[in-house]
């Protein structure tokens, strides 16, 4: 048990310190390959839906097994400083909060300084909405809720997996979650193929979607949102993304949501919040903390239940 909790600590000193290197090689941007292969050879055809679950199921147990059986061989020959590097890489790569944080603060540093053109064409590295119509509070507001919603997939998920099952469950996730970002999808190209994914990654992300919520009200000492939280919440069309997104304009008491262009096409999407006040600038300092504070939060959380574990193994 004292392992994982070292695990954790160098992973999240890692993700803190480094972010994503661009310059070093990234494991999840092998997932990426790994599932461009799969979908140009099987999304043709008949049984697309067939063809979609089979591929995902087959990724998912590959992004499990290979650590796990891995890890157990370390440990088997005693190469506890190896499996501790192993596993903290492989967790590290996980992780994506400073990078989170660093695009958000990027999309504001870009509207500040180049205007409304710069802050859409920085807005569309990090969402799938079109940008090319969207003023300056639609920019904001943007990217808040992508910065609220990915503390969800990017790091909460991950952690909340590690937890239960290790680092074989984090890397999991995290290829449920990649499969979910390439081809979950309702368009024509992905609706069949992709539909099992979408609904691998709605179940594997409904318990962490909810905690992220509830630690964005603790940490802010705002759990008087909770009713909030959960009436908002259940507004989006996606049965997780809502509820960090509701806490977030519970917290800074605004209004995300609404119309947004997609692929060209308008989707009606319903509000979140009730306040659709101008968000300032300087605000996305106070978005930051939160997620930081969100993520060490649930750190110590996680430290905490494998020391009780591990008092609990050794009386």
């Amino acid at each position: 048990m004292e392992l994982e909790a070292i695990i954790l600590i160098v992973a999240i000193v890692l993700d803190t310190v480094l972010g994503d290197p661009r310059k070093l090689p990234h494991l999840i941007v092998g997932y990426g390959k790994l599932i461009i292969v799969g979908e140009r050879n099987l999304n043709r055809q008949e049984n697309r839906f067939m063809k979609g679950m089979v591929l995902a199921i087959i990724l998912v147990a590959l992004a499990f097994a290979v650590p796990f059986y891995l890890i157990a061989w370390f440990q088997e020959n005693d190469w506890v400083e190896i499996n501790v590097v192993f596993s903290s890489v492989l967790l590290f790569y996980c992780l994506a909060n400073k990078t989170l944080v660093k695009e958000g603060k990027e999309v504001f540093k870009a509207l500040k300084k180049g205007g409304v053109e710069a802050g859409r064409k920085r807005l569309s590295w990090i969402v799938g909405r079109d940008t090319t119509t969207l003023d300056d509070q639609s920019i904001k507001r943007a990217t808040f809720e992508t910065l609220s919603e990915n503390l969800s997939d990017g790091v909460i998920a991950p952690l909340f997996f590690f937890a239960c099952l290790g680092v074989p469950g984090a890397m999991a996730y995290k290829m449920i979650n990649t499969l979910d970002s390439m081809i979950g999808y309702k368009n024509e190209r992905y609706k069949e193929f992709g539909e099992f994914t979408a609904r691998l990654d709605d179940i594997a992300n409904f318990i962490p979607a909810r905690i992220t919520a509830l630690l964005m009200l603790l940490v802010t000492f705002r759990l008087n949102g909770i009713p909030f939280l959960f009436n908002e919440g259940k507004k989006h069309s996606s049965p997780n993304a809502g509820y960090p997104e509701a806490a977030l304009a519970f917290i800074l008491n605004c209004r995300f949501g609404g119309p947004n262009f997609y692929g060209g096409k308008l989707v009606d999407k319903p509000y979140i919040g009730f306040n659709d006040r101008d968000i300032q600038l300087k605000e996305i300092n106070k978005v930051s903390l939160i997620n930081y504070t969100v993520t060490f939060t649930a750190v110590v959380i996680i430290g905490i239940v494998f020391l009780w574990k591990y008092i609990w193994w050794i009386q």
